[in-house]
């Protein structure tokens, strides 16, 4: 084989090669439905491109968790019902919690007890008897001065003795100690609280009842609320099973079902190409060859990572997306939430039928 045949057979090949590189190219920029093996209608409107969606309830799906760790004591729901927000789904077994709780709210009781004593004040019944062995001290201490005063004249005519006068002046001046010890027990009576005792009758009472509320917090973890009104799709949880806020799992998922909608993923490189209200069609699998149409009517304002598998090899897992919601027309039929279809945007009003 001589040179020239060589270089002719090699410059064929290299021909050969670009071609089939166009070719695929050209194809794949597209983005065609039939790239994706959908079969087109010239007929009908072309497509822009086409993304992977999911079908979507009026809300986002929600996994509930548990926010203590135990066990399962009970699971109220099923897959299927509707709840309401708050209503409780399952509960963890608590039990240690509830002897804390009533020692705390014990506690808490005997605090505020001791608080209004101090705020009050002695009863009435003390003042009461405070004020009667004050006047009795009185009486006492009138009748020692009276003796004291007698005795003293007798003295001094020296009708008495010196020891017996002594005798009257010493029980006097006890008298006085005793008069002036239960005026000092009633005045303190009836005298209001001290600062620093209500200050720390009230800190008392403070941490008193924190502690009643950190003890119902920790019981209100046990209980499982449903966060949203909602149908229940999946439930995990069951009863006995052991739950860990280490290692924290789903134990329902919850969406608002009142109405479907489609959230598409859209490449980066496709991003100039969707707009509000922009006519599309959707096809799945579960559809059976049918198109549904619908229109976009929300486009996220900030790019994200996908989280759609078309499980197509050649699909860039690494590449932006922006989500958009599309609307669906009314007499859609009502598909299962989290099923995964097709969206083809399209160039222009028309849609399929």
């Amino acid at each position: 084989m001589t040179a020239r045949s060589r270089w002719g057979i090699g410059g064929s090949a290299i021909v050969v090669v670009i071609l089939a590189v166009a070719f695929l190219g050209t194809t794949r920029s597209r983005n065609s439905v039939q790239a994706r093996g959908i079969r087109a209608d010239s007929s009908a409107a072309t497509v822009a491109f086409a993304s992977p969606g999911r079908v979507e309830g009026a809300s986002e799906t929600t996994q509930v968790g548990a926010a203590a760790d135990g066990i399962l004591k009970e699971v109220y729901v099923k897959e299927g019902q509707f709840v309401e927000g708050g209503t409780l789904l399952a509960e963890i077994a608590c039990d240690e919690f509830q002897a804390s709780l009533q020692t705390a709210i014990a506690e808490a009781d005997g605090a505020r007890q001791t608080r209004t004593r101090i705020l009050r004040g002695a009863r009435d019944e003390e003042k009461k008897i405070a004020l009667e062995k004050t006047a009795a001290a009185r009486a006492t201490f009138e009748e020692a001065k009276s003796r004291q005063k007698m005795q003293g004249a007798l003295y001094q005519k020296e009708q008495i003795s010196r020891a017996s006068y002594e005798q009257t002046v010493r029980d006097l001046g006890v008298a006085h100690a005793n008069f002036q010890a239960a005026v000092r027990t009633a005045e303190l009576l009836a005298a209001p609280p001290l600062q620093e005792e209500k200050a720390r009758a009230d800190a008392e009472v403070l941490a008193a009842e924190g502690r009643v509320r950190t003890v119902q917090e920790r019981i209100g973890k046990c209980s499982i609320l449903a966060p949203i009104d909602g149908t229940v799709l999946r439930v995990y949880a069951r009863r006995g099973e052991s739950f860990s806020t280490i290692t924290p799992r789903p134990l329902f998922n919850i969406a608002d079902t009142s109405s479907r909608h489609i959230k598409a993923e859209i490449d980066e490189r496709d991003v100039d190409k969707v707009s509000i209200g922009q006519k599309v069609v959707i096809q799945a699998d579960a559809l059976d060859g049918k198109w549904l149409n619908g229109s976009v009517v929300r486009i996220s304002a900030m790019m994200g990572r996908k989280s759609i598998s078309t499980g197509d090899p050649s699909d860039k897992s690494d590449r932006d997306i922006l989500e958009a919601v599309i609307g669906l027309e009314d007499n859609a039929p009502s598909l299962p939430i989290g099923l995964r279809v097709t969206v083809q945007f399209l160039t222009n009003s028309s849609s399929k039928k």
